[in-house]
Parts: structure tokens; sequence; C-alpha cells
């Protein structure tokens, strides 16, 4: 049995294209179990965060699960040859590393961040859950997780920024200066909006306001933070008075629209308002960032906050690689 990676990331392609072969987090289970329906693929798990999207299978012949994996895509995404051009694919050892790196955080858009493991870790038990992994992706992901771990506690990879919620607040400070006088709305209260949060307040945001479909989130993340909860249907009056949007949901369209900024721009006295959007799709309309006082930054605009970080520890990743490159040898070996 053989294994195959193929997928696109945060450096291969713009957002745009990542959107287009997105899969929302509740699906997973599901695209992993369909995939086991194709010619030849035996087990398949779909991983889809904010920058990556990529597809792990183990299939009898590659040349064959190869071109199977892309006439799916074709077929169910509307893959061409534009797009083909941003997707990269790994077999075997090359896709186990690959793997490991991704889990370990060196392939991340913030090096070393901590998110990936826990989302690389649902899309697999989604997998799991739905009968779609055996005895070969089984065997690799709990692997991966073995090493990231290994990674993480033998190196200094985590040191510096960590996730992108700490590089949104770097972002803050630089247009805000100190953000004791900062009021911070969060909207989407999952994983991402919760690290996000927590960054912000622990660097002396003023305040939060936590809004999502489900309030029952949204009260609870705002309650561990000592901020206040916003229904979905309300979270517009508040625009008015925060100084920092913070948009992570896993809607399919637009959240916040250019007019929605526009309502209240007197309200505000036109002061300087900071949007993040961290959702892939993205949550935010780009006409905002058009808007004078308006700054908007989406996924790929924080990549480059964080290309710097990531020159400084050049070293560490080549530390991290090598213990890689030596379990995946004794996974396969």
């Amino acid at each position: 049995m053989n294994l195959i990676c193929l997928g696109l990331n945060h450096q291969s392609a713009p957002v745009e294209l990542r959107e287009r072969f997105a899969v929302p987090d509740g699906l997973l289970g599901d695209e992993g179990a369909k995939l086991t329906e194709l010619n030849d693929v035996a087990e398949g798990v779909v991983i889809s965060t904010c920058n990556r999207m990529e597809i792990y299978v183990a299939v009898e012949d590659l040349e064959l699960g190869s071109k199977v994996l892309r006439n799916y895509l074709e077929e169910t995404r509307g893959l061409d040859h534009a797009s083909a051009e941003h997707f990269y694919e790994k077999h075997s050892v090359e896709a186990a590393q690959h793997l490991c790196r991704v889990v370990s955080g060196l392939d991340s858009m913030v090096l070393g961040e901590t998110e990936i493991f826990g989302q690389v870790k649902q899309a697999y038990k989604q997998a799991l859950d739905k009968g779609a992994t055996k005895g070969v992706l089984n065997r690799l992901f709990q692997k991966s997780f073995g090493v990231g771990k290994k990674v993480r506690t033998q190196t200094d990879i985590q040191r510096g920024q960590t996730s992108v919620g700490s590089v949104a607040v770097d972002l803050a400070e630089k247009i805000f200066g100190k953000l004791k006088d900062c009021s911070v709305m969060m909207i989407g209260a999952g994983e991402m909006g919760r690290t996000t949060s927590q960054s912000f307040m622990s660097r002396g945001a003023k305040e939060l306001f936590v809004t999502n479909r489900s309030l029952d989130k949204a009260v609870d993340l705002a309650g561990s933070l000592g901020g206040t909860a916003v229904a979905f249907d309300e979270w517009e009056d508040v625009l008015a008075k925060v100084d920092v949007v913070v948009s992570s949901t896993g809607a399919q369209h637009p959240v916040l629209l250019a007019e929605h900024v526009q309502k209240v721009r007197r309200k505000r006295k036109y002061k300087p308002l900071f949007l993040i959007d961290i959702a892939v799709p993205r949550d935010i309309d780009p006409a905002t960032g058009e808007i004078e006082e308006v700054y908007l930054y989406d996924m790929d605009q924080l990549q480059e906050l964080a290309a710097d970080a990531r020159e400084r520890r050049l070293e560490q990743v080549r530390i991290c690689d090598e213990i890689i490159k030596e379990e995946v040898e004794k996974m396969l070996g």
C-alpha cells in the first residue's frame, strides 16, 4: 500500500483559491469517507484549515491513485489547469515527513504555532469515526502526533510567536500603541477565536465582546475572559464602539460588509478601525479595506508579518527536520 498527499497551502496558493477548496469542519469525516469510494483508494483523511487543504490517501498504485484524486477534485471542486498548478503532491516517505512537519507547526504561517496540532487530530478523528482509515493512515497519523510532541518538547521551535492570535495583536499594537484603551469584538467562538481573544486580553485590551451564531458558545468564551457576550443579530450595534474586530467563523460568505462599517462611521467619529480576518473562506468583505480609516488584514497579509520570526528560527527548523526524518525512517523502515 502506498501513501499520497495532495494539497495546497498558504505558500502555494492565494486565499481566493484556498477558499474554493476549503471543506467545512463538520464535513471532514464525510469527505474522507467519500475518498474511499473512489477506485484504488483504500483509506482517506482530509485536513482543511485557514491555511491549507490536504488529502491523504492509501492506494495500491501511485499513478492511478494520483489520477483518481485529481479527477475527483475536478468533478467536485472544479479543479482546472490553472488551479492545479498551485497543488503539491507528495508520495510515501516524503508524504509522511510532510504530515509530521504540518503537525509540528513547521509548515505553518506562524512557525511553531500550536493550533494545527489540534486541527489535524480533529480531522483524523472524524475520518476514523466514519471508517475512512485503516492500518496505513491510522499508523501514520498516530505516529505524527507523537513526532509533533517530541519536536515541541525537545526544541525551541515554539519560542516567540506561536499563534495567529499573537501576530494579530502585534499588528494592533503597531496601529494603536498599547491596547489598554482598546475594545475588541470577536466574531466566532471557535478555537481560533478563543486563542486570538486570549492573546488580546493578555496584552491588556480594555474590553472584549464575543458574538457567535450559537449564543451559548459566545457566553462561554466571553465568561472565561471577563468579556461580554453579544447575540449574533446585535453585533452590528457593537461595531460602533470597538477599535478592533477579529472574525473567525465557518461561514461560506462574508459576514462583515463595507455597508456595516459605513453605517457607523459617524458614530465612531471616524476613528481607526482594525479588522482582522482569520477565516477561510473570508469573513470580511475586502471592500471594507477601501474605507479611509479602516485597516484590514487577511491571512495572506498576516503571513508577511510572520516571515521575520521565521527567519530567526531557521536553525530550530533544521533540528526539528532531523528529528522528523529519524522518526519517519523508524516508522517506515
